[in-house]
C-alpha cells in the first residue's frame, strides 16, 4: 500500500493536469470537480490500493468524457477486446444474461483458440463469466475458457495472451492485426481493427498494398469492416481518402485554449494527412509552436474502381478513429453506413505520467465533421440499421455483411 504523502502527491498530480488540460465537450464546472475531489481525497488516502485506483477513476467518470481513464502503467486492460483481440455482448439463453463473442480479429489470442463471433463464453479458470461484469484477462498469461457452440456443444480451449505490445505503448494494449480481405467474387471486403502507429504512415503503406491487391483480383465494390475498430490514430484519414478522388475536409480537431477563446471554422489551417516522413516533418515543424486547431483533408488518391459503391460496417465498439471514418462516409454520402450505432468515443486524447507509476488518460481535443457536429457521448447513427442475429451468428450466417452484399449488388 502506498504511502499517503505519496498518494496525496499522485492526487494532486491528477487535480492540476485534469483542471489545465482536459477538453470539457459536456461543459463539467472543473471548480466543481475539483472540490469533489478534496473531499473525497481522506478517503482515497486510507483506502486498499485497488479502492485507491476505483476511487480515481469514480471521480474521473465525473467528467463524463471517452477516453478518460487512470492505471498503474504495467496493468491489464479491463477490456477483453485489449486483451484477448474479441468483443462481448450480453444476451439472453433461457432467460439469463450470458457473454457472446462478437467481433473476432483475426491472428488475436481469442482466434487461434479456435474461438468464432456467435460462440458463448460460460466461464474463465473456472469462474463463470456473467454479466454485466467482463471477464479478466491478464497479459502474458494462459486463461482456460469454457466455451458453447452451436446445438449446445461446448468445449473448453486454451488462450494464450502474450505481453502487452509494444513497450511504452501509451494503453494497456495487444496490438491486433490491423488489416485484413478477402473477395467474395468482384466485392472486396476489408476489415481494420485497428489503426496504428502515432501518425498512420505505417498503416497507410500497408493499406496502399491491400488495396492494389483487392483492385488486381477484380474489386469494384467495397464493404469497409469497422465493427470492434479499436480506434487508433491518423492511418483513418489515409482509409477515408480512397472514398474521394480530390481532397476534400474530413473533419477538424479544436484544442482546448482554441474552444475556450472562440474560432470560426473558416480560419482554421487546412492540412492533408502527411504521407511520408518527410511531410510529416514539415508538418510537425509548421505547427510545433501553435494552436494544433485544423481542418484535416483527405489525400486525393485519384478515382478508384469501387467509388460510388461502397458500404461501411460499425457496431457499438466500432471506437474513436473508426468512429471518424465512419462519420466521414455517412456525412459525405461516399458510403452507405450498415449496423448499429456506434459508441461516441471521438475526443482526441493523450497520457500524462502522474508518477509512482500511474498513468492519466485524459481528452485534450475535440473532433468535429465539416459541419461541425460532434459523435461523442452520442456516437454514428447507421444508414441502413441493421443488427446480427445472435441466434444464428455461430453459424458463420452474418446479417450485416449479407445486407452489405446485397446493396452493393
Amino acid at each position: 500500500m502506498l504511502e499517503s504523502a505519496v498518494r496525496l502527491k499522485v492526487i494532486s498530480r491528477v487535480k492540476t493536469i485534469t483542471v489545465k488540460h482536459h477538453f470539457n465537450i459536456s461543459n463539467i464546472n472543473h471548480a466543481d470537480w475539483s472540490r469533489a475531489v478534496d473531499e473525497q481525497t481522506p478517503t482515497l488516502l486510507t483506502a486498499d490500493d485497488d479502492a485507491f485506483e476505483e476511487g480515481i477513476r469514480n471521480l474521473l467518470s465525473q467528467l463524463k468524457s471517452s477516453h478518460t481513464n487512470f492505471y498503474r502503467s504495467d496493468t491489464n486492460s479491463t477490456m477483453p477486446q485489449h486483451v484477448i483481440g474479441a468483443t462481448l455482448r450480453s444476451v439472453l439463453r433461457i432467460g439469463a444474461p450470458r457473454w457472446m463473442f462478437l467481433d473476432v480479429f483475426d491472428d488475436s489470442p481469442a482466434a487461434c483458440a479456435g474461438i468464432s463471433p456467435g460462440h458463448l463464453l460460460l466461464a474463465v479458470n473456472g469462474t463463470p463469466a456473467v454479466p454485466p461484469s467482463f471477464p479478466v484477462f491478464r497479459f502474458g498469461q494462459e486463461h482456460h475458457l469454457t466455451v458453447e457452440l452451436p446445438e449446445k456443444e461446448t468445449k473448453n480451449v486454451v488462450v494464450t495472451v502474450p505481453p502487452r505490445t509494444p513497450k511504452g505503448r501509451r494503453l494497456p494494449l495487444v496490438e491486433p492485426k490491423s488489416i485484413s480481405y478477402r473477395m467474395l467474387r468482384n466485392i472486396g471486403i476489408l476489415k481494420i481493427s485497428f489503426f496504428p502507429g502515432a501518425f498512420g504512415i505505417r498503416f497507410s503503406r500497408l493499406l496502399d498494398s491491400t488495396v492494389e491487391s483487392l483492385k488486381a483480383q477484380g474489386c469494384d465494390r467495397l464493404i469497409i469492416d469497422l465493427r470492434g475498430c479499436l480506434g487508433g490514430s491518423l492511418g483513418f484519414a489515409r482509409l477515408v481518402s480512397y472514398l474521394c478522388p480530390d481532397r476534400i475536409p474530413i473533419g477538424f480537431d479544436i484544442t482546448r485554449k482554441r474552444l475556450e477563446r472562440g474560432y470560426t471554422v473558416a480560419q482554421l489551417p487546412r492540412v492533408p494527412m502527411p504521407n511520408s516522413k518527410l511531410a510529416l516533418l514539415f508538418c510537425l515543424t509548421r505547427f510545433s509552436v501553435q494552436d494544433k486547431s485544423l481542418i484535416l483533408l483527405t489525400q486525393g488518391l485519384g478515382k478508384q474502381p469501387f467509388h460510388g459503391r461502397v458500404v461501411v460496417l460499425v457496431n457499438e465498439w466500432t471506437n474513436s478513429a473508426g468512429e471518424m471514418a465512419a462519420q466521414f462516409a455517412k456525412d459525405t454520402k461516399l458510403a452507405t453506413v450498415v449496423g448499429i450505432q456506434t459508441g461516441g468515443n471521438v475526443l482526441g486524447s493523450t497520457m500524462f505520467n502522474v508518477g509512482n507509476g500511474y498513468q492519466l488518460y485524459l481528452p485534450i481535443f475535440g473532433w468535429y465533421s465539416p459541419s461541425g457536429n460532434c459523435a461523442e457521448g452520442s456516437g454514428v447513427l447507421p444508414d441502413v440499421p441493421v443488427d446480427i442475429d445472435p441466434d444464428r451468428l455461430a453459424y458463420g450466417d452474418d446479417a450485416q455483411v449479407k445486407k452489405a452484399v446485397e446493396l452493393l449488388q
